[in-house]
């Protein structure tokens, strides 16, 4: 049978690759941005290198946002902030 389609191999591996890791990458990428575009004034966030803060003021034009944490305001880009914590520290309890 492989004789007759000799490119069969090679299409399936291209058909496995996009289900398992080019689909997948680009559902993640469409939440990121998604999520970065649904922040607000005073949410509790996390950034990507663990710091703590509340978000105190967003900036459109350069699409960053400065974070108040215990140490001051810091300016960050939104693509840093890596989950938003009031919803999870409202969240009740799961038994």
């Amino acid at each position: 049978m492989l004789e007759q389609y000799p490119f069969l191999p090679l299409i399936l591996i291209f058909v496995v690759a996009y289900f398992f890791m080019i689909r997948p990458q680009m559902k993640r990428q469409k939440d990121e941005k998604k999520f970065s575009k649904e922040l607000k004034k005073g949410d509790k966030i996390v950034t990507k290198s663990g710091m703590y803060g509340k978000i105190v003021d967003l900036n459109e034009k350069d699409f960053s946002c400065i974070v108040e944490t215990m140490a001051g305001r810091i300016k960050f880009d939104r693509s840093a902030i890596s989950m938003e914590m009031s919803k999870k520290l409202n969240a009740p309890e799961k038994k």
